[in-house]
């Protein structure tokens, strides 16, 4: 099996199947995406977010901002259980959310853990981390207020995060509060969007 043109073992495609299974029991009754995407899980979910762990696929401490549904961050903790290293923890605070994303990961048996809290209180709890993914979560500058706290400790932390076709505008707008060095890979899932790689990121002044 290929997710975005690279190779995925059988043990790791049978736990995206897992996964995946588990998503559809649960948006049942829980609202996790929007039903008009279900039919595109693979390709509107799935892939945009391996191409996350894809560009940085080495063992590492991940926190994964308003988790969700589990995009990009339990997909990101199966492709780093086949590593058998690296952990990501994931932040959600709406319960019913957080309760799917415990099952998922204790049934993929995926690398990483739950926290059922406001994003703002997770720095208290989370204390260091080496990557930050998020996707469709909010605009960069209040992205970077929430990132800050642990760029702040950690010099060489990177974000990566999903963006679509108005991303250039959400950048000028941070870059008057913000300074950070921007690499912009192209969507290896849909023509107009974008992952941004934040590094360097400190508030001007």
């Amino acid at each position: 099996m290929e997710i975005n043109g690279q190779s995925v073992s059988r043990e790791t495609q049978e736990r995206l199947e897992l996964f995946i299974e588990l998503f559809k029991k649960w948006n049942k009754t829980t609202n996790l995406v929007a039903p008009s995407t279900l039919t595109e899980l693979w390709s509107r979910h799935v892939a945009d977010s391996a191409q996350i762990f894809q560009l940085s696929p080495e063992p590492k401490r991940w926190v994964d901002l308003g988790s969700g549904g589990g995009f990009p961050g339990v997909i990101t903790a199966i492709f780093l259980a086949e590593l058998n290293d690296g952990w990501v923890d994931l932040v959600e605070s709406n319960n019913k959310k957080a309760a799917f994303l415990r099952i998922a990961l204790k049934e993929t048996g995926a690398r990483g853990a739950v926290h059922p809290v406001r994003i703002e209180k997770a720095p208290e709890t989370i204390q260091r981390c080496d990557v930050i993914s998020a996707r469709a979560l909010a605009e960069l500058d209040l992205l970077f207020d929430y990132i800050h706290p642990w760029a702040s400790r950690n010099p060489n932390l990177r974000a990566y995060l999903n963006k679509g076709r108005d991303y250039e505008s959400e950048v000028q707008k941070a870059r008057s509060r913000w300074q950070f060095d921007l690499v912009k890979h192209r969507s290896a899932i849909e023509a107009d969007s974008v992952v941004l790689e934040i590094s360097n990121l400190a508030l001007k002044g």
